[in-house]
């Protein structure tokens, strides 16, 4: 089996023309050669904020940029036939192409409603501060503009568990909504703010068996519009798990297809939540690996101090590398952003090895990474910064050595604090296969490491040119192999190259 790689093909500032679905139509082929195997779209319904959204802030989930709701037809990314000429341009290039499900939260309600609330403390929402009182509410999604083709399904307050606006006051509050369902949050694995089910905008009430059953329909829906190969799943640490075992179970009985399926439980110092959740939903989705993200932001940060030995410390690929997708950054942790925890460029390629080139995890490249980025936002200091990602030079090389060269028996040298390293012997499936990695977060360093008594008397170079000297593998299969300080060299045979 050939080592799969993933690609993130979006950013959260990607520009707001219409275009992504077009690009990524363009671009499959090119993605495929470079070592590609799946990508991940962004959430392709309508949101509230129309031709600006994201996706994330769901306002109606049959309108793919076909219906002119909230200010266009098409939507951030381009319109429905684009996207659905997309996804066959990328399987039809031999990508698997995995989609973004938004099922949390819903905004930009259509009309409002007299809601039965009671408020709680933000800082733990177990805690209500009031009785049962009653509020205006954006809970009533009637989508006039798809005037009910594919579903004729009307949103109202029992479809929804809490809200954080009082529309007849004008006060922003977190409010539980007092609905036939219950009285209080649905039950969810994370315990952040006493109870973490309301993360924003109209929280989705899942113990309504008709909210349930709607989205199982749009779920079939989806599937057989955009013929997508798998999911993403936005937010599942604020929703019951036993949800989408049902949705998953839904859809991949009725298809009898995989969906290979990952989870944003974003808990970067929290293993042992996901690891719960894992377990709640019976290793039914992969995790984003979360911890090793917040291992190499700080390693990044902390420079020769940080011990690199503890790279891999209390992660997810650590502890249970078949439900891991390792990353180096997403949309929310880039800089300017919810969650931002941004690697420092240096780190980068070091992080990106260790991703790659290792045995384990199922790596996701992300897309300012490939292209680069440039925008303005407003910071957390409310000042306008102009912030610039450069592309990442060495990934493309990295890629190929995934793809062609990184594979099998792997041996471990994680022993001193700022050089460590790894092997992998190669296999008789990859011909010229086998490698070496070693990465220094402080100075000049060498190692020497076993790659394989078979590549004895073999010429080995650094892929990545940052060591020029080439190595000849000794007749035990070692080898002392470079690298230079704050960098990574990766070496394999000459002649693969």
């Amino acid at each position: 089996m050939d080592n799969f790689t993933m690609l993130q093909f979006f950013e959260w500032y990607c520009p707001a023309d219409g275009t992504l679905w077009n690009h990524f139509k363009n671009e499959a082929p090119r993605l495929k050669n470079l070592g590609i195997d799946s990508a991940w779209l962004p959430p392709a319904h309508k949101g509230m904020e129309g031709p600006e959204s994201s996706g994330y802030d769901s306002y109606d989930l049959y309108d793919l940029g076909e219906f002119d709701q909230k200010g266009s037809v098409r939507t951030k990314y381009g319109t429905k036939q684009e996207l659905i000429e997309a996804i066959a341009a990328g399987q039809e290039a031999g990508l698997q192409v995995y989609c973004d499900i938004v099922l949390n939260h819903m905004g930009g309600a259509d009309e409002k409603e007299t809601v039965p609330v009671k408020e709680v403390t933000p800082e733990n929402r177990n805690e209500f501060v009031s009785d049962t009182f009653e509020i205006e509410a954006y809970t009533k999604f009637t989508f006039p503009g798809r005037a009910g083709q594919y579903s004729q399904f009307v949103w109202d307050y029992q479809c929804f568990s809490g809200v954080d606006y009082n529309a007849s006051t004008e006060q922003s509050a977190i409010y539980s909504i007092q609905n036939q369902y219950g009285d209080g949050w649905q039950d969810v694995l994370d315990l952040e703010n006493g109870n973490y089910d309301y993360l924003m905008l109209s929280d989705i009430e899942f113990r309504n068996p008709h909210v349930r059953q709607e989205l199982k329909n749009w779920g079939e829906w989806f599937v057989e519009t955009v013929n997508c190969d798998g999911f993403r799943l936005d937010a599942i640490k604020h929703m019951d798990p036993a949800f989408f075992n049902e949705w998953l179970d839904h859809l991949r009985g009725k298809y009898q297809k995989e969906f290979y399926t990952v989870g944003e439980y974003w808990a970067p110092y929290d293993l042992g939540s996901m690891l719960a959740y894992i377990e709640a939903t019976d290793k039914r989705v992969s995790l984003f690996d979360a911890p090793l993200q917040a291992n190499f932001f700080r390693a990044s940060k902390e420079n020769e101090h940080y011990d690199l030995r503890t790279i891999l410390d209390e992660t997810l690929v650590q502890t249970m590398p078949e439900l891991a997708v390792t990353l180096v950054e997403n949309h929310d942790t880039q800089p300017l952003q919810s969650l931002e925890q941004t690697v420092e460029g240096w780190f980068r390629p070091m992080a990106y090895a260790i991703i790659l080139l290792r045995e384990a995890g199922y790596p996701c490249v992300f897309y300012t990474d490939l292209y680069g980025s440039k925008y303005k936002d407003k910071g957390n200091d409310d000042q306008e910064h102009e912030i610039t990602l450069e592309k990442l030079d060495v990934l493309e090389t990295l890629l190929y050595v995934r793809k062609k060269l990184a594979y099998g028996t792997q041996h471990e040298y994680l022993d001193d604090i700022n050089c460590i390293g790894w092997t992998r012997e190669g296999d008789d499936s990859h011909e010229n296969s086998g490698c070496a990695v070693l990465i220094s977060n402080h100075e000049n360093a060498s190692k020497t490491m076993f790659v394989g008594q078979q590549h004895a008397g073999k010429t080995f170079v650094d892929y990545l040119n940052f060591v020029t000297e080439p190595v000849t593998i000794g007749e035990d299969g070692n080898a002392e192999f470079k690298v230079n300080g704050r960098s990574v060299s990766v070496w394999g045979i000459q002649s693969a190259s």
